[in-house]
């Protein structure tokens, strides 16, 4: 009987914060697709049960973990969680993070600046300080990071939510030559609009949009690449202009 080829991420461990819904969803979906057993983090466990039960009709095999990464002890539960479990990690995808009210800044309330940099910022610096070492004992490992083109560009009234990307990817290109020694790959994302569910996206047409199976896509290339070599960056952009 011919057996199936091996799957390219057959046996590895990976997380995606905010799998419950949207991108990353999408990601954890495609990784799970390409054999990696996916650890679906969030606070909502409604919805990552969702995205679970798409990747079991799928084929693929994920868990569940309830994590707050705002939440230092959450995420150390976490950190301890894969070691126990799965005594290594291979891809950890940050990919939570939220966009906050829209606004000039001098009209932001101080809670809602925190709450943006405490999820968008703060919270990838948890999961790299509580994941990390896991990988740094294997001298493996892949570490992508879901900014936005926020952090490239000037967004008027969306200045926190711009600071925090930009400050994501300082962190990431920083982070990248840090590991580098480690045989770690750190790679950052930086989308355009991305059309979801629960981030409509006024006056712009859906179908031009990006989706989120093109993060997905690209999360999937970075994971696959040769080991000489990674894609540190990645603008992805639409074809058409919404």
């Amino acid at each position: 009987m011919t057996q199936n080829p091996p799957k390219p991420l057959e046996e590895q461990v990976a997380i995606v914060t905010g799998a419950g819904r949207g991108i990353g969803a999408a990601i954890a979906i495609q990784l799970a697709a390409i054999g990696a057993r996916v650890v679906l983090c969030g606070r909502t466990r409604q919805t990552l049960e969702r995205t679970e039960e798409m990747i079991r009709n799928n084929g693929g095999c994920s868990a569940i973990s309830e994590c707050d990464v705002t939440a230092l002890r959450s995420v150390e539960s976490l950190a301890e969680r894969i070691a126990h479990d799965f005594g290594r990690l291979d891809i950890l995808v940050n990919n939570a993070g939220i966009g906050g009210p829209g606004g000039p800044l001098h009209q932001l309330a101080p809670k809602a600046w925190d709450d943006i940099f405490n999820t968008n910022l703060r919270g990838v610096f948890y999961m790299v300080r509580s994941l990390a070492p896991l990988m740094i004992r294997a001298r493996s490992g892949h570490i992508i990071n879901i900014s936005s083109l926020a952090g490239k560009n000037a967004l008027p009234n969306g200045t926190a939510y711009s600071a925090s990307k930009w400050g994501l990817n300082g962190l990431s290109y920083s982070l990248a030559e840090e590991l580098r020694a480690h045989n770690i790959r750190v790679s950052v994302i930086c989308p355009g609009s991305v059309h979801t569910d629960f981030s409509p996206h006024t006056g712009k047409s859906a179908e031009r949009m990006l989706q989120p199976g093109d993060i997905a896509h690209a999360v999937a290339m970075i994971v696959t690449q040769a080991p000489q070599s990674f894609a540190s960056e990645i603008l992805l952009r639409p074809t058409q202009k919404p």
